[in-house]
Parts: C-alpha cells; structure tokens; sequence
C-alpha cells in the first residue's frame, strides 16, 4: 500500500479503459472500503449497485446530456445511493463513501471517474436520477448520487503538481477577504 498522500497526488480522474475485467478479489476491496466509510449519525443509509454488464453501462451513459460517456467504457460501475429518509447527510454521506472506493481502485491500479447524477439533466431535461432510478430499480427514497466507473487505464495520466496547489485558499485563524 502506498502512502495516502501519495494515492491524493497520484489518483486522476480516468475515462479510458482497457477491457481487462477486475478479479473478484479486486471488486470486494473496492466495495469494502465504501462499506468502511463513515456516515453522519453512523447511519449507514446507503447502497451501492454494482454494474458489469456492457449493456446496461451503455444505457446508463445515457443519464445525462454530458459527461457520463466513460460509463460506456469501463468495466463496472457503481452507483452510489443513499435513503433520503435515513440520513440528512446522504450527499456527505454518498460523496465520502465514492471517493473511498476511488482511492481503494488507485491504490489497486485500477482507475475511476466520478460520473455526477444528483441535479443532472437529460437533454429533453429529465433528471438523471430518474433515469438512473427507473434503468436499476431503485426505489424512490433512495438518491442515486453518482456513478463512479472502473477499469484498468488505458491513459495515462500524470500527478498532481503539489507547487500549483492554491496555498492562497487556505485562511488560518479567520477568512481573509484580500485573498479572494
């Protein structure tokens, strides 16, 4: 395992794959460390549907009028729902747990995407969470958050660059206005 801030530096946003498929082994240690997140209140409120059948990613990357293209592309998905009525956190709560499952994928050598769906909008302005709800059957209380994809890259991507982090947003003590 690497360190975590290795994994921040290096974890890039990937939206080409090979067709490798991922080894079960692979699949359960992503899917575990979305089930070790945290949750407000330790709710556990969400639920996770796991996607592999090249079809279904196809339909789902039609959710939305743009940017669900690398659903079509990879190997799985997961997409990412909380229960509206458990949790007033669902969107931290969903949010902590893909990007758990994100950094879990790099540290694998597997590559991810976050693929947003809450507030998204078909091009005739559909929700994509309808889309999304209606293509998986998920009931109406539980919020389709996102759908992160996965597969071995076929890109490369390089590291973050920490001398372009902006130092300048980060406020010590109170929020100094001359910075913004």
């Amino acid at each position: 395992m690497k360190s975590l801030h290795r994994l921040l530096v290096e974890r890039r946003s990937i939206r080409r794959y090979t067709e490798q498929p991922l080894d079960p082994d692979t699949v359960k240690t992503i899917l575990e460390a979305a089930l070790l997140s945290p949750t407000g209140k330790n709710s556990r409120a969400w639920h996770f549907v796991v996607t592999d059948n090249k079809d279904m990613l196809e339909k789902l990357s039609e959710c939305k009028a743009a940017g669900a293209g690398p659903v079509a592309k990879c190997v799985m998905a997961v997409t990412v729902c909380v229960d509206t009525t458990a949790s007033e956190t669902w969107v931290e709560d969903g949010s902590i747990a893909a990007s758990n499952m994100m950094l879990q994928a790099r540290d694998l050598g597997v590559g991810s995407c976050w693929i947003e769906v809450n507030g998204r909008l078909t091009a005739d302005g559909t929700p994509a969470e309808d889309i999304v709800q209606e293509l998986l059957g998920i009931p109406e209380h539980i919020q389709p958050l996102c759908i992160v994809t996965f597969g071995y890259p076929d890109e490369t991507r390089q590291p973050q660059n920490c001398d372009k982090l902006l130092w300048e947003r980060v406020h010590i003590g109170s929020f100094r206005h001359e910075q913004c």
